[in-house]
């Protein structure tokens, strides 16, 4: 697993890396401008527009919907990361900050109207995702919707054949989600597969 070093020095590259993943449809990153236009229009779609991003990165979903009005919090463990995206989204409210020791303290005394992830959640054991997940439910404004966009399985099967295909170059150091696993703990949590690997999880909270 990268360390926040091992980000910060990787942040001036990140994007180019995961745009050329996403245009030749491989691991992991195949299917990422999909999963990131789909949170988007979720996102805009809801009543209100105060927005978590959890591990944030360079901002490039957060800047979108900042353009669009919505009111931007985040939390990610990158100083580099955190100063590309506060450029980008000036007035955000931005907090470093690994959050698999959970969220700021700033963070936990708002409640949001959309809580997103994309390809940050992976760096959680499946039993810290399904804790990390309880600790943001209750901040979520009814009505509102967490959205987390990952490399995503519907089962454990279809994980092991990605990761047989994708031989020496799957990453063991990042815990991927098999919906059906995570489905026992939020039986209202929906899935939808984007790409051979990759989807989005959908978890709302009904007014």
């Amino acid at each position: 697993m990268l360390s926040s070093k091992g980000f910060d020095l990787w942040a001036n590259g990140y994007d180019k890396s995961v745009g050329l993943s996403d245009e030749d449809g491989t691991y992991p990153f195949a299917g990422y401008r999909d999963i990131l236009n789909e949170i988007y229009n979720r996102v805009l779609s809801l009543p209100g527009k105060t927005v978590l991003d959890i591990g944030f990165g360079t901002g490039t979903l957060t800047a979108k919907l900042y353009e669009q009005g919505c009111h931007i919090f985040g939390q990610d463990f990158s100083p580099e990361m955190l100063r590309l995206a506060q450029e980008k989204i000036p007035e955000a409210h931005l907090y470093l900050g690994d959050f698999s020791q959970g969220l700021a303290e700033e963070l936990k005394q708002n409640r949001y109207d959309a809580v997103i992830a994309t390809y940050s959640l992976h760096h959680l054991t499946d039993p810290q995702k399904v804790d990390f997940l309880k600790e943001l439910w209750p901040l979520l404004n009814e009505g509102g919707c967490i959205c987390i966009g990952d490399v995503a399985f519907q089962t454990r099967r279809e994980l092991e054949q990605c990761k047989a295909q994708v031989g020496d170059g799957w990453d063991s150091d990042e815990i991927y989600f098999v919906f059906d696993e995570l489905k026992e703990a939020f039986p209202q949590m929906e899935f939808q597969q984007i790409s051979h690997c990759a989807g989005l999880l959908t978890l709302e909270k009904s007014i």
